[in-house]
């Protein structure tokens, strides 16, 4: 049944979930009426709505309040029933494919995958069971590809990108995908979907026909930024640290485009992992690029990297501008260099376990008003350190930007209060004040009302 906008359906797998054993099914259905039912919703929503200009979550499920979801038994199968489900989603009533295989992606991951946890890692410490957490969900996810020359390569960049920084996006991905590389992004809108937009044009020049376009979400930004179409392996991770943390374990090297405070937040992430003397041996290429007249941008990001973190931080990545064959020239002699290293060290392709990822990285931040202004930024902490810190002042501000929860706490308690020694407040207000001016912090340039003040800094 459809009306304009909303259409009822049932839905089964083709694929993944299609064989479950009845008690499997009777799991699932107890867990959807769980605390976990509110987040499957919210992120079998965002599957739905791909393609969607919107980059708030209230938003959307604003427009689509009255849209349910519910798990029911077919042939000792599972079912999602469908109510008041985005038209987009369907062709002629029938669910589009890949939004059919995003839908159960998301229930694996949610509400399956979670009982595969419980017992896997209580041995350990906090540390190692965070890392063994994401492999299991990633291996659950069959995105583990054993025995393969170290090939995916990692795109970060905004999701609210001008038409011509998409295009040189595409660009990049094209040039990447004819030297056989596979894509990962944030499997969103903008910079997530040009470099696979561009992969797909090459592979098939190539004759690639199984070519791996990862995307990896997190429940608490997938409606803000749904899963852009040519993504054909969806993951959705408990949260953005281990959604981070999959993307250094599983990627072999990472290329940054222009973006905003949750590309800054990537890139702090990685250099707090590539900055700690443990890492110091690890290869591991980082490219930062974008088209002609991004200088500027690229310019804003490496001052404050050399204010806040420092020379050695500055010396991890290369700056390309306006090349793309020179980008994938660069990234793809790069692997080379990865895989000699693995070959030597006896490391795996497909899971970078040699990596230390420290737990300051790894434990959630809960961006409230306490813990943003509790933040320490100071350059008496280790720069490893200070990456970490001001990577969740980063997280808090995308938060209050597109999150519900962040949006809702800035609604109650007004915008976040981060304060800090002054080099290193006046550098961030600089880098945050070009991002607002460059209009890269919401999708549909609306007027921006910043979530965040900077405090009058610490001498």
């Amino acid at each position: 049944m459809m009306t304009e906008q909303f259409v009822n359906a049932s839905v089964t797998p083709r694929e993944s979930l299609d064989n479950l054993s009845p008690h499997e099914v009777a799991k699932l259905q107890d867990k959807s009426q769980s605390g976990l039912y509110a987040l499957f919703r919210q992120c079998a929503l965002a599957v739905l709505n791909t393609g969607s200009e919107m980059d708030s979550t209230r938003k959307v499920l604003d427009k689509y309040r009255q849209f349910d979801v519910q798990i029911s038994q077919k042939h000792r199968g599972v079912q999602l029933d469908l109510i008041n489900a985005p038209a987009s989603a369907f062709v002629d009533g029938e669910i589009i494919q890949g939004i059919r295989e995003h839908l159960f992606s998301v229930l694996r991951d949610l509400l399956y995958v979670t009982d595969e946890l419980d017992d896997c890692c209580d041995e350990m410490n906090p540390s190692e069971s965070i890392s063994n957490m994401v492999f299991h969900i990633l291996r659950h996810a069959e995105t583990l590809r054993p025995h393969v020359k170290p090939d995916l390569v990692v795109c970060w960049g905004g999701h609210s990108i001008n038409r011509l920084e998409y295009e040189y996006t595409k660009k990049v991905g094209y040039e990447l995908g004819l030297r056989k590389l596979n894509i990962c992004t944030g499997c969103g809108p903008g910079a997530m979907k040009g470099p696979m937009k561009g992969a797909t044009i090459a592979h098939s020049k190539q004759r690639i026909t199984r070519g791996c376009y990862l995307g990896i979400s997190e429940p608490g930004i997938i409606a803000a930024e749904s899963p852009n179409p040519i993504v054909n392996e969806l993951v959705i991770m408990p949260d953005i640290e281990k959604r981070l943390e999959a993307f250094v374990r599983l990627g072999h090297g990472i290329v940054v485009f222009p973006g905003g405070a949750g590309t800054a937040e990537e890139i702090l992430y990685i250099l707090g992992i590539l900055l700690r003397d443990e890492n110091a041996e690890i290869r591991f290429p980082l490219i930062f690029t974008g088209p002609a007249g991004s200088e500027a941008y690229f310019e804003t990001v490496d001052a404050f990297i050399g204010t806040t973190l420092g020379k050695r931080a500055q010396s991890l990545y290369e700056i390309i501008v306006d090349d793309p064959h020179e980008v994938a020239h660069r990234m793809k002699q790069g692997l080379r260099e990865v895989t000699e290293q693995r070959v030597k060290s006896g490391e795996s392709f497909h899971f970078n376990w040699q990596l230390t990822i420290p737990l300051a990285l790894q434990q959630p931040f809960e961006p409230t008003h306490e813990n943003m202004a509790g933040l320490r930024l100071s350059k008496s902490l280790p720069d490893h350190e200070l990456a970490a810190q001001l990577r969740c002042a980063l997280s808090g501000i995308v938060a209050g930007n597109v999150k519900e929860s962040g949006i809702r706490a800035i609604e109650e308690h007004g915008p976040f209060e981060i304060t800090g020694e002054a080099d290193i407040t006046r550098a961030l207000d600089h880098l945050l004040s070009s991002f607002v001016d460059q209009r890269r912090m919401k999708i549909n340039h609306e007027e921006y009302v910043p979530c965040f003040r900077l405090a009058h800094p610490v001498s």
